[in-house]
């Protein structure tokens, strides 16, 4: 179940409003944003349409309203998000990032816009195995995952024996590569948080299920470069949200509202 984190205020300097809709201006700056469409129901393409969609795309498109700058979207894949944010090629990074410490090392995070559960999804069909140690005792079955992802290190290290090169592990570039191939029968499991797996499984009919115990939870913030300035008004439009239900309209919307292929 999401729960959605109230920013802390502390960290603002002075200039930087409270959440009582006293916001900072930017002054239509333009912010540029990287994002990889290949993380529904937080930002994919819609079927059908070619659109970029989601629970990202409606939250960044509030905090720039209330803050007045412009957003301009480019995509790039995961594994040159952080790397490329870092070095400044971007202002702003999102697709679902978890927070985690050695991420803080190169890039600045917003705080945490929302909080989700590690779960094991899994074929509808599935009998061989319902929890991590079963899926582990058994040496046939195959994991996917996204190499650098926290679902890749928590099946590396929490599921599996600690090695990021076990054979075990089948490494795919987007997250919906790995759950096309679990569809398909090419590997047996895909971690990933409640956020994206509940939406799959319900708009799988059936030919998807969730087993298991959740393994641990994870906050998503958006990344910013070392040191930018965005990252004290965006949070204090976090906060905003949160406090006059925004962010629980959006939850409703993408997570209770919106069906994946529907």
């Amino acid at each position: 179940m999401l729960r959605f984190a109230a920013a802390a205020l502390a960290a603002l300097t002075a200039t930087t409003a409270l959440a009582d809709g006293n916001l900072p201006d930017l002054d239509g700056k333009e912010v540029v944003v990287a994002t990889e469409n290949a993380y529904p129901p937080l930002q994919f393409i819609e079927p059908g349409t070619g659109t970029p969609i989601g629970w990202e795309y409606d939250a960044v498109a509030e905090i720039a309203k209330r803050l007045n700058f412009k957003v301009v979207y480019e995509n790039t894949s995961w594994d040159a998000m952080i790397p490329a944010v870092s070095q400044e090629q971007y202002d702003m990074g999102m697709t679902g990032i978890t927070i985690r410490d050695d991420r803080k090392e190169k890039v600045d995070f917003s705080d945490a816009y929302m909080t989700s559960e590690m779960i094991m999804m899994v074929r509808g069909d599935e009998d061989r195995f319902n929890d991590a140690a079963s899926f582990a005792a058994d040496e046939d079955l195959l994991m996917a995952a996204q190499p650098g992802t926290t679902p890749f290190y928590v099946g590396v290290y929490d599921v599996l024996d600690g090695n990021e090169e076990n054979a075990r592990i089948i490494k795919f570039e987007t997250f919906g590569a790995g759950v096309q191939a679990l569809r398909t029968g090419d590997v047996d499991l895909v971690l990933t948080d409640s956020t994206a797996g509940n939406g799959y499984v319900a708009a799988s009919e059936g030919a998807l299920k969730i087993v298991g115990e959740k393994l641990g939870t994870e906050d998503f913030g958006f990344i910013f470069p070392k040191g930018s300035e965005l990252v004290a008004p965006i949070n204090a439009a976090i906060a905003d949200m949160d406090k006059d239900g925004t962010l629980d309209a959006l939850n409703k919307k993408w997570f209770l509202d919106y069906k994946l292929g529907g």
